[in-house]
């Protein structure tokens, strides 16, 4: 179990409640693909925001006017789009393992209920999920952009992404 040994005692627990909704046999090999699969899609999400220049931080305002991308504890995505008269256009997509969520979910008139922070679920008043899993990491543009520009480049690198994690969820269920 080296792969799984290495996360956080959260981590292996939260992977260990996935497993039970997954439909994996729920052995030793299971989670130590789930937990390889889990450091893969932390390593392309830490390489995504160097990438596009977005920087880590542990809170973001609920009323911030930016928008900010976060990875949880299960390895979904949430991309928070920046605030446009009162409201952001938000996405979630899963990690599609789970059978107890949906695999994508979208809002454009999305409102947060609380503030984003690391170790913490993303809650909304508004928003195409209730509450997410607890959040590991979120990012936000380095850069000052315009709303629109910045909606983009959340939008194409939370899009790229969801296409790498499904490559890397074939090797869990594979």
């Amino acid at each position: 179990m080296e792969s799984f040994n290495t996360l956080s005692p959260e981590i292996q627990a939260h992977l260990k409640q996935i497993a039970k909704t997954s439909g994996l046999p729920l052995t030793d090999d299971s989670y130590e693909r789930m937990a390889a699969a889990w450091l893969e899609k932390k390593n392309l999400f830490e390489k995504a925001v160097e990438d596009n220049k977005l920087v880590e931080v542990s809170f973001f305002g609920r009323a911030e006017e930016r928008g900010a991308l976060a990875l949880t504890y299960s390895g979904s995505i949430l991309n928070v789009g920046p605030l446009s008269d009162g409201a952001r256009h938000c996405e979630y997509t899963s990690i599609g393992l789970r059978a107890d969520v949906p695999p994508a979910a979208s809002d454009d008139a999305s409102e947060l209920s609380a503030d984003l922070e690391v170790d913490e679920p993303a809650a909304f008043a508004k928003g195409p999920i209730k509450t997410s899993s607890p959040i590991y990491k979120i990012a936000v543009a380095q850069d000052e952009l315009q709303p629109e520009e910045e909606e983009a480049l959340l939008t194409q690198v939370s899009q790229d992404l969801a296409e790498d994690f499904v490559e890397v969820n074939k090797t869990v269920i594979g």
